[in-house]
């Protein structure tokens, strides 16, 4: 297997540019959407359909049951006007998810899913189910992977290098003729050994961390988002837009 990191979405080339596109994409986003996604699809969600414009979010919604469904997501850390739950992991509960299309946007996260959207095999992942999503890149046996960090409104985010770093870890572990395509891996690779003892330290100094912590208490969103492999679930594009656990 080949892994690619790319820090932000608006790095990551044109598919109909690459001559050869990865048969599989990871997106992260750690603060928060993707710990979101993860945990909502634990808990029982129906789905997460995730989108970058609100406007389509809003159309698609309508044509959904009220009550099975709900809208989510944020723009700079702070829950969207008229939407039920913000972008944060806590928040999806068994009793408010279970069994409910979750129609999410987000200020970063959801961007980098639409700009890979169309790659054959599409995961998210974050610390709390990065093995998961691990072994299941291992048990597909794909020749190339393409990491993509959400990062803050197209800048590097280090909680994402983190958890790429994380990821890659995870896999190099079971397939030590995994190949580092790029010296942004080889980074977050060395980021990840520095801080794998302490994620949510890691997660509080990024710049991203303080600006969420300016926002309010958000100690639980840390704390989950912090947490290394202890969930089983594989968020999974089964049609576009739509993650489930695959």
């Amino acid at each position: 297997m080949e892994i690619t990191y790319f820090h932000v979405a608006a790095d990551v080339p044109p598919l109909s540019e690459v001559a050869e596109p990865p048969q599989a994409a990871v997106v992260i986003d750690v603060l928060r959407a993707t710990t979101t996604i993860a945990c909502a699809l634990h808990n029982g969600s129906d789905g997460v359909q995730t989108f970058a414009d609100l406007g389509a979010l809003h159309s698609a919604a309508t044509n959904w049951p009220v009550n099975s469904r709900l809208l989510i997501g944020e723009r700079d850390g702070r829950q969207i006007d008229g939407f039920d739950i913000g972008n944060s992991p806590v928040d999806v509960t068994p009793e408010r998810v279970q069994g409910r299309r979750l129609f999410m946007s987000t200020t970063n996260g959801t961007r980098a899913l639409q700009q890979v959207r169309s790659v054959d095999h599409l995961h998210t992942a974050a610390l709390l189910n990065r093995r998961a999503v691990a072994n299941r890149l291992l048990k597909d046996g794909h020749q190339s992977v393409w990491i993509v960090g959400s990062g803050w409104e197209g800048s590097y985010a280090l909680e994402d290098s983190l958890a790429a770093g994380a990821l890659a870890a995870a896999v190099l572990k079971t397939d030590s003729s995994t190949t580092i395509a790029n010296d942004e891996l080889t980074a977050a690779l060395a980021l990840w050994e520095q801080w794998r003892h302490a994620p949510e330290e890691c997660l509080r100094i990024a710049s991203h961390g303080q600006r969420l912590a300016g926002l309010g208490n958000h100690d639980g969103d840390f704390h989950c988002c912090a947490q290394v492999d202890v969930l089983s679930v594989v968020p999974t594009q089964d049609s576009l837009g739509v993650l489930r656990n695959g």
